[in-house]
C-alpha cells in the first residue's frame, strides 16, 4: 500500500450535512458534484431512490449505484471515461455500476479544468486516486462502527463491505449515509499497482452510445426555450477592421431580430493567452434560425478599413509582454521570403555546447538542409459554437471549450459581473486540436446575448472559422552537421524560426549528445492570429529534426535506429554540457526505439515496402514509429505504422490506442496535403473544396500500437504520437522515391513526387 496525505486536499474540503439522507459533501481541490441530467440506462442496477454525496467527486445511491464526476473538458481524449476509472478503481466498485457525468466549471473546487498539453490525467492522477481511496476508507469506517469491529478487518470488494470473522456484509449503498458522518481521514492508503482492477483495462467510451445514435451531446446540439441563433460578419482580411455598415435590408428579412456591432474588449484591455483574436469589432446578425442569419449576413453593406500598427499588452501565465501586430495585408510569398532572409542572418543563440563555430570551420564535410511548413487551420468537425444567456446579474454559458477556467475572468470583465455570477458548463466537443483553447467565441456569444437580453447560440460557418481562425504558425528551420575526415559527427547546428514564434526546443535531443552543439532562433511579427495546434511547435520541428537525423545517419553509413541509440547512450552516460538543461530522459527515449525496432521487425526487408523511422519526446512522453510505404501506380500508400509509446501507466489501453492511431492519421494527412496560404491578408482556402485533408482511403492500412510497461505514473498521451510520424513519413518517402522531402505539404512539393 502507498500512503497519501489528504491534508493538502483538506484545505479545500467543504462539509455539508444538509443533504438528503444526512449525506456529506467533501469537495477535493478539483473535485466537484454535478446534477444528473437524466437517468442512465446503462447501469446494471436500477436507478437509486436516494443519492448520498460521499465526496465532491462521487455520490452513492441507496442501491449501490455510483455517480463519478469528470471535471475536465472532453475533446475526444477520453478523459470522461478514464478519469472516473481511476476513482472507481481506488473506490473498489464494479465499473458496470458506475455512471459518469460531466462536471461544470468550478474553480473553487477544481484544479486545471483545461483540455490542453496532454495534462489532464497526469496532473490529476494522485488526486483522483485520493478521492476514491478516501471514500473507500470512510465507507469501511462506517461499517466498522456499525458492526463494532476494527476497521482494519473490513474488506471492500466490488462495492461490497465485509467482515469475515463476524460474517457481516453490506453494499456501499447501505453504508453511504453513515459514511457521510465520518471524519475525513488525514491519511489514506492507495492501492498497489498490482491490485488495480479497472486501471489498465479497456473500457468503452461512456458517451459511445450517444455518439453513434446521434443523441444530443455536443455544443451544437444545445437547445433552449426562447433561444435565438446568432452569426458574425468579420473583416475579410487580416489587417483590416470595421469602419461602418448598413443593415437595413438584413433587418427586414424574415426571422431576423436585430443586426448590430459588438466590441470584444476596450483599447486598454490586457489580453490573456487564450483571449485573443485579430478582429475586435464585429457585426452580429441575430434571428430565429441558422439559415436566416446566414442569408441575412450576405446582404450587409459593410465598409472595412486597414488597421494601423498596433502594440498590445498580454499576460501569458503571469508573464507580462508586449505583442506587435504590424499593419498591412500579408502574403504567403512574402512570409517565405522573410523567413529565408532571417534564416540567413545570425539568430538568437539559446544554447551552445563546445565550440561549434570552430568545429564547422575545421570540418572535412558539412551538410545543410532547410525545412518548412505552412499555416494550418484546425478545422474542428463540429462547427464553432457557443450558447449564452446573459441577464442583468448572471451569465450562463454552455458549449465546447478547452479552457473554461481561463476564459471565465475575461467574460466576467467584459460583462461587468463578478466571477461567481458567471456559470460555465461544458459539453462534449467535436474536435479541438487547440482551436477551442482560444475562447473569443465565448465572449462574442456573451456580448450578443447581453445586447439581445435573451438566450442565443452563436454559430460559425466553416468559412467563418477558416477565415478568422487561430492557426498553426508557419515555421522554417535549417540544420547543419559537420563531419571529420573519418566521417565522425563533429558538430550539430539548428536555427529555427516562425511566424510569429520559433518552433525551436533548444534543450531537446540531440542536445547533450554531440560535442559541439549550437541552437539559434528567430521570429517574424504578423497580424495573422496564431496559436496552439496539436503538439505545438513539436508538430513541425520533430519532423524536420528526425528527417535530418536520417540524412546524417545515412551520411555516416549507419542504421538510423542504431545511430539514434548511440547518441542517446552518449547523452545518458557522458552528456555534453549541462545535463540538467536537457529536457528529455535518454533511457526512456532509447526504450521506445528499442521496442519499435523489435515490434516492427526492423532490419527485415519486404519486397516493395520502404520503411522510415522516427522518434520524439514531447509533453513528457516518448514515441517511436516505423512507417511502411508501398508505391502503387506511382502513388505512395502507407501500408502500416508501428508505434512504441512510453506514457507511463496506461489507464484505458483501448482509448490510448485510439489516440495513438488518431495522431498517426492526423500527422500523415497534414504533412502530405494540408496548407493555408494568404493573399492580401485573406486565407485562400476557406472550405474543404480547397483545403486538403486526408481521405479515408489514404489512411494507413494497418496501425499497430505498443506501450512501454514501466509502471511510472501517467505522463501524457493526446499529443505525443502526432509529431514524430511526419519524420517517419518523410524518411519512408525517401526510401520509396529516392528524394528527400523538406517542405510540407509533401504532395504539392515540386518536382512531382515520383520522377
Amino acid at each position: 500500500m502507498t500512503l497519501i496525505k489528504t491534508h493538502i486536499g483538506r484545505r479545500a474540503f467543504i462539509k455539508n450535512t444538509s443533504l438528503a439522507g444526512g449525506g456529506l459533501v467533501l469537495g477535493f481541490s478539483f473535485l466537484n458534484s454535478c446534477k444528473p441530467k437524466q437517468a442512465e440506462t446503462i447501469a446494471a442496477l436500477e436507478m437509486p431512490n436516494e443519492w448520498f454525496e460521499i465526496n465532491g467527486y462521487l455520490k452513492i445511491g441507496d442501491n449501490g449505484v455510483v455517480t463519478i464526476m469528470s471535471p475536465n473538458p472532453e475533446i475526444g481524449q477520453n478523459v470522461k471515461t478514464s478519469m472516473p476509472m481511476i476513482v472507481a478503481d481506488e473506490l473498489e466498485i464494479d465499473w458496470k455500476n458506475v455512471i459518469v457525468e460531466q462536471a461544470p466549471l468550478n474553480t473553487n473546487l477544481y484544479n486545471w479544468q483545461v483540455a490542453g498539453g496532454s495534462r489532464s490525467i497526469s496532473s490529476s492522477w494522485q488526486s483522483l486516486r485520493m478521492a476514491g481511496a478516501t471514500a473507500r476508507h470512510m465507507l469501511k469506517e462506517a461499517a466498522a462502527r456499525a458492526w463494532q469491529v476494527p476497521v482494519g478487518e473490513i474488506t471492500a470488494v466490488a462495492g461490497v463491505l465485509a467482515h469475515e470473522a463476524s460474517g457481516n456484509s453490506a453494499g456501499y449503498g447501505e453504508m453511504a449515509s453513515a459514511a457521510a458522518q465520518m471524519e475525513v481521514p488525514e491519511e489514506v492508503e492507495l492501492k498497489e499497482r498490482s491490485d488495480f482492477s479497472i486501471i489498465g483495462t479497456s473500457r468503452k467510451n461512456v458517451d459511445g452510445l450517444k455518439i453513434v445514435t446521434g443523441q444530443p451531446l455536443f455544443g451544437i446540439d444545445v437547445q433552449r426555450e426562447g433561444m435565438l441563433i446568432a452569426t458574425l460578419a468579420h473583416p475579410p482580411a487580416f489587417g483590416m477592421r470595421l469602419k461602418s455598415f448598413d443593415a437595413e435590408e438584413a433587418k427586414q428579412m424574415p426571422g431576423i431580430r436585430d443586426v448590430f456591432s459588438i466590441k470584444l474588449y476596450d483599447d486598454d484591455f490586457k489580453k490573456s493567452a487564450f483571449h485573443q483574436t485579430a478582429f475586435n469589432e464585429l457585426v452580429a446578425v441575430v434571428g430565429e434560425t441558422t439559415w436566416q442569419v446566414m442569408q441575412a449576413k450576405k446582404t450587409l453593406n459593410i465598409e472595412w478599413e486597414q488597421s494601423p500598427d498596433t502594440i498590445e499588452a498580454m499576460s501569458l501565465f503571469g508573464n507580462e509582454m508586449k505583442v506587435n501586430y504590424p499593419a498591412g495585408m500579408e502574403n504567403s510569398d512574402t512570409h517565405t521570403a522573410k523567413l529565408k532572409e532571417l534564416n540567413s542572418r545570425k539568430g538568437n543563440v539559446v544554447r551552445r555546447d563546445g565550440n561549434p563555430e570552430a568545429a564547422f570551420a575545421n570540418a572535412a564535410k558539412v551538410i545543410e538542409r532547410s525545412y518548412s511548413c505552412p499555416f494550418l487551420a484546425h478545422n474542428t468537425m463540429e462547427p464553432m459554437n457557443f450558447f449564452a444567456h446573459v441577464t442583468e446579474d448572471h451569465a450562463e454559458l454552455l458549449g465546447p471549450t478547452q479552457t473554461p477556467e481561463f476564459m471565465e475572468p475575461a467574460i466576467a470583465e467584459h460583462l461587468g459581473l463578478p466571477l461567481e455570477k458567471v456559470d460555465i458548463q461544458m459539453t462534449r466537443q467535436g474536435g479541438g486540436f487547440g482551436r477551442r483553447l482560444y475562447g473569443h467565441f465565448m465572449v462574442e456569444a456573451a456580448a450578443i446575448s447581453k445586447k439581445m437580453v435573451t438566450p442565443i447560440k452563436l454559430v460559425y460557418s466553416r468559412e467563418d472559422d477558416m477565415s478568422q481562425g487561430t492557426y498553426r504558425p508557419s515555421y522554417y528551420a535549417t540544420y547543419r552537421a559537420a563531419f571529420d575526415a573519418d566521417n565522425n559527427l563533429m558538430a550539430f547546428h539548428v536555427k529555427a524560426g516562425g511566424i510569429p514564434e520559433s518552433p525551436l526546443f533548444a534543450n531537446r535531443f540531440p542536445a547533450g549528445a554531440i560535442d559541439n552543439y549550437l541552437a539559434e532562433n528567430f521570429t517574424v511579427d504578423s497580424n495573422i492570429t496564431t496559436g496552439a495546434f496539436r503538439a505545438p511547435r513539436s508538430n513541425f520541428i520533430a519532423g524536420a529534426e528526425q528527417s535530418f537525423l536520417d540524412e546524417v545517419a545515412e551520411e555516416m553509413g549507419k542504421d538510423p535506429i542504431d545511430f539514434r541509440l548511440e547518441l542517446l547512450k552518449r547523452a545518458q552516460e557522458n552528456p555534453v554540457g549541462d545535463a540538467e538543461l536537457n529536457d528529455y530522459d535518454a533511457s526512456r527515449y532509447a526504450g521506445v526505439l528499442e521496442l519499435v525496432r523489435e515490434k516492427s521487425n526492423w532490419g527485415q526487408s519486404q519486397s516493395g515496402v520502404h520503411r522510415g523511422v522516427s522518434a520524439y519526446f514531447c509533453h513528457n512522453s516518448y514515441v517511436a514509429q516505423v512507417l511502411d510505404i508501398a508505391m502503387e501506380n506511382n502513388t505512395p500508400v502507407v501500408q502500416k505504422v508501428t508505434s512504441a509509446i512510453d506514457c507511463g501507466i496506461v489507464v484505458n489501453p483501448d482509448a490510448a490506442t485510439n489516440m495513438a492511431e488518431g495522431g498517426v492519421v492526423d500527422g500523415i494527412g497534414h504533412a502530405m496535403y494540408s496548407q493555408l496560404t494568404f493573399k492580401d491578408g485573406t486565407p485562400e482556402q476557406q472550405n474543404f473544396d480547397k483545403y486538403r485533408l486526408i481521405r479515408h482511403s489514404e489512411a494507413p492500412k494497418e496501425i499497430e500500437t505498443h506501450f512501454v510497461d514501466n509502471g511510472i505514473d501517467p505522463t501524457g498521451m493526446g499529443e505525443p504520437p502526432f509529431p514524430p510520424i511526419m519524420g517517419a513519413l518523410a524518411n519512408a518517402l525517401y526510401k520509396a522515391t529516392g528524394r528527400r522531402y523538406y517542405h510540407q505539404p509533401f504532395i504539392t512539393d515540386k518536382p512531382p513526387l515520383v520522377g
